[in-house]
C-alpha cells in the first residue's frame, strides 16, 4: 500500500491510495461517499472490495479521499463546499495525479453516493474526459437525486438547527459522546427514541442524517456483527457538514443534478445542464442500487431511464434484492450478491 497526496486547483490537500498486488491493464478507482472515506473498501472484519478485486484479475485497486472524506477535516471546519467544488477540482485533480503513475492504462470507476454524484457531474460536465475511463459504476445516486418526503424535510431544516440550535455546523454520528446534557448530547438520545430497531446510537443517527427509515442507511442483516458496533460505524461515516445539504436540495427540487450557485463565475466550467452532453459520453455506466434504498430511492432507476432514451443500449441497471443505501459495500455477503456483478461489468469493458 503506499499513499500519493496531491492539492486541488483552489488549494486543497487530497489524496490517492495505491493497493497493489501484482501490474494489470486494467487500474480500478473506488471513490467513497459523504461522511466516509477509503477506509470503506479496505473494511477488515468483511472480504472487502479491494481483496475481492484482488482476487478476481484487478491486482492494481486505487481509492481516493476527496474532500468529502472523513480522514480530513473539511466536514466539520464550517467551510461551505458544494459538489461543484468537488466535479470541477476534485476529480480532475486525481485523474491528473492518477495518471502520472499508471500512464495510459485503463481506468474502472466504482463510485458511490455523492461520490458518484460528484464524479458524474465532472464526467458529463467535462471536467474529465470519458476517453480517461474504459468503464464506471455508481452505487445508489448519479445525475437524478431522488429522496424520500421526511428528507426534503430535513435537507430544509437541518442547516439552520446544526448552525443555531447544535451550534456546529455539522451532524456526527458521535453525538451521544457529547457533554451529558448538551445540546448534541440530548439530540442524540431523541433521535434514538425513533429507533427502537438496535441500541447503536451512531446507527440511528446516520439513519437521521440522510434517510428515512428504522434503519435508513443500510439493511441490518446486511452487516457483520462487528461492523453493528457504534465505534465502528462511526469510523466508517464520520460527521457531515451540512452544507451539502442545501445543494441537494436544490437538485431534488430541480429533478436533476444543478449548480449551487449559476452565478458563481470560479464555477463557471461546469455547464447549466449536465444532461446536454450525455449523447456525446461514450463511457458504458452500471448503474447499482438496492432495492431498500431508503436514502436516494429509485435515483438511479430513474437516472438510467433517463440516458437509455438519450443513449440506447450505452448504459446498464443493476437492482440489488434485500439491499439497502451503503450495504452494498460494506455488507457481510457483498463480496457474493454485489461484488461479482461490478467486477464482471468491469471485464466486459477491459478490451
Amino acid at each position: 500500500m503506499s499513499t500519493h497526496p496531491f492539492v486541488t486547483d483552489d488549494d486543497v490537500r487530497l489524496s490517492l491510495t495505491r493497493y497493489h498486488r501484482e501490474d494489470s491493464d486494467d487500474v480500478v478507482l473506488l471513490i467513497h461517499g459523504l461522511t466516509s472515506s477509503s477506509n470503506l473498501f479496505i473494511m477488515p472484519e468483511i472480504r472487502n472490495m479491494v481483496s475481492y478485486l484482488h482476487d478476481n484479475g484487478f491486482g492494481d485497486v486505487w481509492a481516493l479521499d476527496f474532500r468529502m472524506s472523513n480522514i480530513f477535516p473539511y466536514n466539520t471546519t464550517g467551510r461551505q463546499y458544494s459538489l461543484d467544488d468537488i466535479a470541477l477540482f476534485d476529480h480532475p485533480a486525481m485523474i491528473k495525479e492518477l495518471r502520472r503513475h499508471i500512464g495510459d492504462r485503463r481506468v474502472h470507476v466504482f463510485a458511490h453516493c455523492l461520490g458518484a454524484l460528484s464524479f458524474s457531474m465532472s464526467l458529463f460536465g467535462g471536467t474529465v474526459r470519458d476517453t480517461d475511463f474504459a468503464s464506471v459504476v455508481v452505487n445508489s445516486v448519479s445525475l437524478t437525486p431522488r429522496v424520500p418526503k421526511w428528507s426534503k424535510v430535513k435537507m430544509n431544516l437541518g442547516p439552520v438547527f446544526a448552525d443555531y440550535v447544535l451550534g456546529v455546523p455539522y451532524i456526527d454520528p458521535r453525538f451521544e459522546q457529547a457533554p451529558r446534557f448538551s445540546a448534541r448530547w440530548m439530540f442524540a438520545k431523541g433521535v434514538s427514541l425513533f429507533h427502537p430497531e438496535c441500541n447503536v446510537s451512531s446507527c440511528h443517527m446516520q439513519s437521521f442524517m440522510w434517510a428515512s427509515g428504522r434503519p435508513g442507511f443500510f439493511m441490518h442483516e446486511n452487516l457483520a456483527p462487528e461492523t453493528h458496533t457504534h465505534d465502528r460505524l462511526a469510523d466508517l461515516n464520520g460527521a457531515s457538514t451540512c452544507h451539502y445539504y442545501r445543494h441537494i436540495r436544490k437538485m431534488v427540487r430541480a429533478g436533476k443534478a444543478v449548480r449551487f450557485d449559476p452565478r458563481d463565475e470560479h464555477l463557471s466550467a461546469l455547464p447549466t445542464d449536465f444532461f446536454a452532453r450525455a449523447a456525446e459520453i461514450q463511457t458504458p455506466i452500471l448503474f447499482t442500487t438496492g432495492d431498500h434504498n431508503r436514502i436516494f430511492t429509485d435515483s438511479n432507476v430513474v437516472c438510467h431511464e433517463r440516458l437509455e432514451k438519450i443513449a440506447p443500449g450505452r448504459h446498464e441497471l443493476k437492482m440489488l434484492p434485500g439491499y439497502g443505501h451503503i450495504d452494498p459495500i460494506l455488507g457481510k455477503d457483498a463480496h457474493v450478491d454485489v461484488y461479482p456483478a461490478i467486477a464482471d461489468f468491469f471485464k466486459r469493458h477491459s478490451a
